[in-house]
């Protein structure tokens, strides 16, 4: 199996050295930046199978690195912070992050999640092309359009911008509508995870979605929430 590449962006030199050791045990090839532009010149250079990228970063912080790189990359990231503010966490995934870790966090888990990232982008390299698929490659919701060919969202006249793991997440409900899903199921069939992880990262997703969505994202009518259970989009 090719060896994958994990780009870690981390100005702290302990915990960069840990992240190194850890990952390169783990059978990956590690890129090591420092700072947010050599983070980007070498995410655009390199094109590593995954990005972990802390916030706090000299000349050019986790933010704006991650909202570069979104507009022409889908690649897993992963972000890193030591504030524990929910603003933070909501800023980094509405830019594109598919997960974050806050600090500090367990070795073992950041591997599990790596694992579960990347297991989850082979899984969808792997699907048959969509002229191969049982489902139509258009799915549509009353007025919301997905283009699976294109990996477009329209929603009326608009486009709508979403992150990679906004439109998986959109897509898997779509194919689902009308039925509930719990946020641990989710997590297992749009992030891979195996195992009870941090449903609050499903949370941010719905919330962001709902912001794209809903006229008023305040009172959804189509990503609903069913009371102590979970998440289902109408239609």
């Amino acid at each position: 199996m090719e060896e994958k590449r994990i780009l870690v962006v981390e100005d702290d030199k302990t915990l960069l050295d840990v992240l190194d050791y850890n990952l390169t045990k783990e059978g990956y090839g590690v890129l090591a930046a420092v700072d947010g532009v050599q983070a980007l010149e070498l995410a655009r250079s390199e094109r590593p199978d995954l990005i972990i990228l802390d916030i706090m970063l000299p000349k050019l912080d986790g933010f704006e690195v991650c909202r570069i790189l979104r507009k022409d990359m889908t690649t897993p990231i992963l972000m890193l912070t030591a504030k524990v503010e929910e603003v933070d966490k909501v800023l980094g995934l509405g830019i594109g992050a598919d997960d974050y870790m806050t600090k500090p966090f367990s070795v073992r888990e950041l591997l599990a999640r790596v694992r579960a990232m990347l297991r989850r982008t082979e899984m969808l390299k792997e699907k048959p092309s969509f002229e191969e698929e049982a489902v139509p490659p258009m799915i549509k919701v009353g007025d919301l359009v997905i283009d699976l060919a294109r990996h477009q969202v329209s929603l009326g006249d608009s486009i709508l911008d979403l992150s990679p793991k906004e439109f998986e997440l959109l897509v898997f409900l779509a194919r689902n509508r009308g039925r509930a899903f719990t946020r641990d199921y989710l997590l297992e069939k749009v992030w891979g995870y195996d195992y009870v992880g941090d449903t609050r990262t499903v949370d941010v997703h719905i919330r962001w979605l709902r912001r794209k969505l809903e006229a008023d994202p305040a009172h959804p009518q189509r990503l609903l929430t069913v009371r102590g259970f979970g998440y289902k989009l109408e239609g």
